[in-house]
């Protein structure tokens, strides 16, 4: 029978989620990066979230910089508590003992001080300097290994921090159980920081890079999609039913609507109705299967009047609990932040309907494009797990024209219905076409339909069957049509 390790849960949900659980109780980690990648805040947001979980913190620093100094930018993080200063979390100071004394006597300070403190997380920062202070690396893991035993043998775990990028043959990656890294990337004009696990003895742990981000709650980290639902949670329904699209005539193409849990990609120009036809798909929701519209171009405000100019009281909706309306601004934000945000979201409202609008907005955030494949597989199988169905929409460059992109390689295989609209010029009037390229396992209409927008919704109609060259946009008549 294989034994579940004691765990120490950071109290930072997604490093949670990195670590399979929490850092392993008694272990000791080391926390590395460079000045200003969030080393300190981590260590003392873990020191507090852990004083909630009923522990006791000891921080030491090899550091000259004071501690009113510390505290000072500590004060401006939500997590701090000035009160908790000298009782559940303790700081003492061990650099006046390192530069007069060595080593030695620093071990046996903070040997002292865990059992004074009884303390059950021990955090020691500036590992940099002790290793400076070794006149040899044997002396280095002797150091690391004693302040090991020692906070082992009083059931503590520890941290150490340093600023320098420890590689993996160092004495002090031999030494400990796992290895937590701080990173920022430059992309473009942004900045984007990432954390990663180099090393988990005797543990399992998301591998790779995960996007993180500093604000006023302390650090945020966002597991990769397709790492942390690489399967995905639960199985999803095995039986084949179908939700309406919201429009009658839409349903009759699909062979009776969508199926549940199905995702649909609607791909068309600027001003196709895209969005409309995302708002008659969330209009068909209901109090007991609601639906969730996560956009990123429509305030709520702006798409309560949409909605009213195609008949849809999205208003009364609301307060029925059948519809949310959630908008994010695209100037900010990570790729993995909005999927957990999109997924929390789905699950907090129990959503069985959600329109995404658009991906392009998922696409512009993405610091690595190569990524987006693997991104929409992990978040598209989450939400099928969850008999969820999905409409997204995708924003294509050309008002006219037969040449179509996707906005990820092989994202037409991901999803199960494949919509296309795009203008139509045909007798001197520009006209609005819908054909469905794909619907998986289910026979559909692939016949042309003009797609009319007004106060009566989403209507749809066969046209253009005397006309030549429609995907084009450039419709032709044809003799005797």
């Amino acid at each position: 029978m294989v034994e579940a390790l004691k765990r120490l849960t950071t109290g930072i949900d997604g490093l949670d989620a990195l670590l399979k659980g929490g850092l392993v109780v008694g272990a000791s980690y080391i926390i590395q990066g460079p000045p200003g990648a969030g080393k300190t805040i981590l260590a003392n947001q873990l020191a507090w979230g852990h004083v909630g979980e009923g522990g006791r913190v000891l921080v030491a620093t090899l550091l000259s910089e004071s501690h009113e100094r510390l505290f000072q930018y500590l004060s401006t993080l939500e997590f701090f508590d000035q009160a908790l200063v000298g009782d559940q979390i303790q700081f003492v100071s061990a650099f006046d003992t390192l530069e007069q004394e060595g080593l030695e006597a620093v071990v046996k300070l903070l040997r002292q001080e865990i059992a004074r403190q009884q303390a059950s997380l021990l955090i020691v920062d500036g590992l940099l300097n002790a290793r400076v202070r070794a006149e040899t690396t044997l002396d280095t893991k002797k150091f690391v290994a004693e302040l090991q035993g020692h906070a082992a043998f009083a059931g503590c775990t520890v941290l150490l921090l340093t600023s320098a990028r420890l590689q993996e043959g160092s004495p002090e990656h031999t030494m400990v159980d796992g290895v937590v890294e701080l990173s920022e990337q430059l992309v473009g004009s942004r900045a984007i920081r990432h954390i990663q696990l180099r090393k988990t003895r005797g543990s399992g742990a998301l591998a790779g890079l995960h996007e993180c981000l500093i604000d006023e709650t302390g650090l945020k980290v966002f597991p990769r999609l397709e790492s942390l639902y690489s399967h995905p949670s639960q199985p999803g329904t095995a039986t084949l039913s179908r939700v309406t699209s919201g429009a009658p005539t839409l349903d009759e193409m699909l062979g009776g609507g969508v199926a549940t849990g199905s995702t649909s990609l609607v791909m068309g120009p600027s001003g196709i109705g895209k969005t409309s036809l995302g708002l008659t798909f969330l209009a068909a929701a209901t109090a007991q299967a609601p639906g969730l519209h996560f956009g990123f171009y429509e305030t709520p405000a702006r798409l309560r009047l949409k909605a009213a100019a195609l008949g849809y009281d999205f208003a009364t909706l609301e307060r029925a609990g059948a519809v949310q309306l959630c908008w994010q601004p695209t100037t900010e934000g990570l790729l993995d932040q909005l999927g957990a945000r999109l997924l929390a979201q789905v699950k907090a409202l129990g959503a069985k309907r959600v329109v995404i609008d658009s991906l392009g907005a998922f696409s512009r955030l993405a610091a690595d494009p190569a990524r987006l494949n693997g991104f929409f597989r992990a978040l598209i199988g989450e939400l099928r797990a969850h008999d969820v169905s999905v409409l997204m929409t995708w924003e294509m460059r050309d008002l006219f024209g037969a040449e179509i992109s996707a906005p990820a390689p092989d994202l037409s295989s991901i999803v199960d219905n494949l919509l296309l609209t795009r203008f139509v010029e045909l007798d001197a009037q520009l006209r609005r076409m819908l054909s469905i390229l794909k619907v998986r396992d289910s026979h559909h209409d692939p016949a042309l339909h003009e797609l009319c927008l007004g106060p009566q919704g989403v209507t749809l109609r066969k046209a253009f069957e005397g006309a030549s060259g429609v995907l084009s946009g450039s419709a032709v008549p044809q003799e005797g049509g």
